[in-house]
């Protein structure tokens, strides 16, 4: 079998600048022990995002998260701090797509962290990686899955 006939053979997506659009407001729930906010937080909300990101590129409401690679903390955001979180695709794979994150903060642009590779599967309703057919980024809103279409 040839490179090109591998089921797992990824496209790259020529990678445009990150968008920031998502904003999350750090509030005293989102505080660890030190007063500052807390990993686990900012994680959950980049899942969330690039699960949303995915939806919207692969136009399939059932997506999850496969893989996320190393995850660089480069600084940190107190209470009352407005961190903006970019997501960016990179490559589509057959069933996967893998995009690039980073968080930072709205007041300062000082990056909170990168995450180099975020990959999210497409799934068929039994809940098995399906093909999706894409290779290219949407900045429309024409893949957003039919269910949801008004």
């Amino acid at each position: 079998m040839d490179q090109q006939q591998q089921p797992d053979q990824h496209l790259d997506v020529p990678t445009p600048e990150m968008n920031f659009y998502t904003r999350k407001w750090v509030r005293p729930e989102d505080l660890n022990a030190n007063g500052t906010l807390f990993g686990g937080s900012l994680l959950r909300w980049i899942d969330e995002e690039a699960a949303v990101y995915a939806i919207i590129q692969l136009g399939n409401g059932k997506v999850v998260t496969k893989y996320m690679s190393e995850i660089v903390f480069v600084s940190s955001a107190q209470e009352g701090d407005i961190v903006e979180i970019g997501l960016v695709a990179t490559r589509f794979g057959r069933t996967s797509l893998t995009m690039r994150a980073e968080a930072r903060n709205l007041f300062t642009h000082r990056s909170i962290l990168t995450i180099d590779e975020v990959v999210f599967v497409n799934l068929d309703e039994d809940g098995n990686p399906a093909p999706h057919g894409y290779t290219d980024i949407t900045y429309a809103r024409d893949r957003v899955p039919a269910a949801h279409r008004s």
